[in-house]
C-alpha cells in the first residue's frame, strides 16, 4: 500500500469518525431536550385525557346547571410519603353530590416533627375515566403547605363532577399523597413554572 493511499484512507476514516461524533452530539442533545421537555409534555397530555388520574383546573363554576337526576359518591383518601412527619387525612371520607353541584371538602395537616417541615400534595383521581370529569376551582395542592412544628391546618378543596360523567360512574375516588418539599425540589418546581 502506498504512502498516498494510506494518507487518504486515514483522512477518510478521520472524517467518517467526525461524523459520527456530530451525529452522536445531536442524539445526546436531543435526549436532554426530550427529557427536559417531557415532564411538562406527559403532565399536560395527562390532565387533558385524564390519564394517571390527573384532573383539570376549572376556572368557572359549572355550565348547565345541576343533575338532579342521579347522584355521585366522591370518596376522599390520603398517603404521606416518607420523610413527611405529618399526620394528613380527610376531614369527611364520603360526600355524595348532583354532577354540576359545586362542592367543599378539606384535608387536615398535623406536623409532627419538632421543626419546620414543607410539603406538598398531589392528587389522583380513579377510575382513571372519571379523571377528566372531576374539576377543582380551589384546590391546597396548587401551592407548598409550610408547618411549623405541631402546627394544624385546614386544607380546603373546592370542585364539582361535570355533568357528562359517564352514566356508569357512580364513584369517584380522589386520593392526595404528601411529599415532603426540600429547598432544591422548590427551585426546581420554581424554574419549571417560569419556562
Amino acid at each position: 500500500m502506498s504512502e498516498a493511499s494510506r494518507a487518504a484512507r486515514i483522512m477518510t476514516q478521520r472524517a467518517a469518525n467526525r461524523r459520527l461524533a456530530f451525529a452522536l452530539l445531536f442524539v445526546a442533545l436531543g435526549f436532554l431536550g426530550f427529557g427536559f421537555g417531557l415532564v411538562p409534555l406527559y403532565n399536560s397530555f395527562c390532565q387533558i385525557t385524564g390519564l394517571n388520574g390527573k384532573t383539570g383546573e376549572a376556572t368557572a363554576r359549572p355550565a348547565g346547571g345541576v343533575d338532579l337526576s342521579r347522584t355521585v359518591t366522591v370518596e376522599f383518601t390520603s398517603t404521606v410519603m416518607p420523610g413527611l412527619p405529618w399526620r394528613f387525612e380527610p376531614m369527611v371520607r364520603r360526600l355524595r353530590i348532583h354532577p354540576g353541584e359545586p362542592a367543599n371538602a378539606a384535608y387536615l395537616a398535623v406536623n409532627l416533627g419538632g421543626t419546620r417541615r414543607d410539603g406538598q400534595a398531589i392528587m389522583s383521581v380513579s377510575p382513571e375515566q372519571a379523571a377528566t370529569h372531576f374539576k377543582k376551582i380551589e384546590c391546597f395542592c396548587y401551592h407548598k403547605q409550610a408547618l411549623d412544628p405541631q402546627q394544624t391546618r385546614l386544607m380546603p378543596i373546592v370542585f364539582f363532577v361535570s355533568r357528562d360523567l359517564p352514566q356508569e360512574i357512580s364513584t369517584i375516588t380522589v386520593s392526595y399523597s404528601a411529599f415532603p418539599v426540600t429547598e432544591e425540589v422548590a427551585l426546581r418546581g420554581e424554574n419549571r413554572r417560569e419556562r
